[in-house]
This record gives structure tokens, C-alpha cells and sequence, in this order.
């Protein structure tokens, strides 16, 4: 089963995957391939698989990504390899941005494998202080570009099964946690 977490930048989309895969053991993350450069507290393989636009652009010509957007002018994608392997054994919950979603929801329940999605709603307001408080300190243009978007994401909500309001961290990993675990009875019920 795959978990779609989705929302704009700033949503809190890392810290509640962080906490959910520390809460529940058989839940479990993939990192995307970006073209980005890691920040700080990256962690190679973990956090994302970096590589470069023509490392990138490889893995879209050889149809080893399922979905790939470009965000902040950087490659985010979705392995193929990585998400059959672990989503067809277990539970796996990802980030990934509204056109992502759409394609990734069509592809793999086709090839059987249930998809969940949520989609993290952040007041605007709320959302502008959050990129300006980050501790990966974004420039006055990268907070532009995220906020820019933030109407264009938030017109996608109607492709998600889930929509919630992140604004206290405790209640919104409680209802994801219930939301996978309740999810993943019913796919279990029916295999």
C-alpha cells in the first residue's frame, strides 16, 4: 500500500512522515530522486537519491521514474523500482507534490497496488511564517516561488481520498496514523 502525503512546502509533509514511520513499525519511506542540492541535515539515500540533471534525465529516458515535476527549477521524481519493491510488501508513505499524485494513483492501482492520499492544508498566513522560520533559512525568492504556488496545490484537493488541516502536529499524526492503519485493514481484508 502507498500513503500519498501531499500539500505545499511548509505543510509539514517531512516532519509527519519523520514521526509516523517512528510510530508504527511496518510503515516505512522512499526517497525521491531530486537534482537539489542537500541541505544541512540531508542524509543521502534517506532524506533523497541526488543526483544530477543528466543523471536524472537518464532515469525519466530509461522509464525508471513513474512521476517527475520540476519545483524551484530541481527534478523531484518517483522511482519505480523503489516503490514496487516496498509498496507491494508493506505500507509505504511518500511526499509527493499534486500532479505526482494524480499519475502515481492511475499507474499503480492498475498494477494493483492501494493508494491512500492525503492532502495537508495550511492557512496562507500560516504557511508564510513557516517558511520564514525554517531552520534551512530560504531565500526571500524560494518563499515567493513556494507561496506562488499555494492556490494552483490547493485547487487539486478534490484528487485526494483525505483532506486535513495541519496546524497542531499531535492531532494531525493521530488521524494519519488512524486513516493508515483503518486503510490498511480494508486492503487486507479484501487480498
Amino acid at each position: 500500500m502507498l500513503v500519498i502525503l501531499s500539500g505545499v512546502a511548509g505543510a509539514g509533509k517531512d516532519t509527519i512522515i519523520k514521526e509516523i514511520t517512528k510510530k508504527m513499525n511496518n510503515v516505512c519511506t522512499v526517497p525521491a530522486y531530486t537534482t537539489r542540492e542537500p541541505r544541512a541535515d540531508d542524509i543521502p539515500g534517506v532524506s533523497y537519491n541526488f543526483v544530477t540533471k543528466k543523471e536524472f534525465e537518464e532515469l525519466i529516458n530509461n522509464g525508471d521514474i513513474y512521476e517527475y515535476d520540476i519545483h524551484h527549477n530541481n527534478y523531484y521524481g518517483t522511482s519505480k523500482h523503489l516503490i514496487n519493491e516496498k509498496a507491494k510488501n508493506g505500507i509505504v508513505i511518500k511526499d509527493i507534490d499534486v500532479n505526482g499524485t494524480e499519475k502515481l494513483k492511475e499507474v499503480l492501482r492498475d498494477m494493483g497496488i492501494k493508494v491512500v492520499t492525503i492532502f495537508l492544508r495550511v492557512p496562507k498566513h500560516e504557511l508564510q511564517r513557516r517558511l520564514e522560520n525554517r531552520i534551512d533559512k530560504l531565500s526571500h525568492e524560494e518563499i515567493k516561488l513556494r507561496l506562488n504556488r499555494f492556490d494552483y496545490e490547493e485547487s487539486k484537493m478534490d484528487v485526494y481520498d483525505y483532506v486535513m488541516k495541519n496546524d497542531n502536529l499531535e492531532k494531525a499524526l493521530s488521524i494519519i496514523q488512524t486513516i493508515i492503519e483503518q486503510e490498511y485493514k480494508e486492503e487486507t481484508k479484501e487480498n
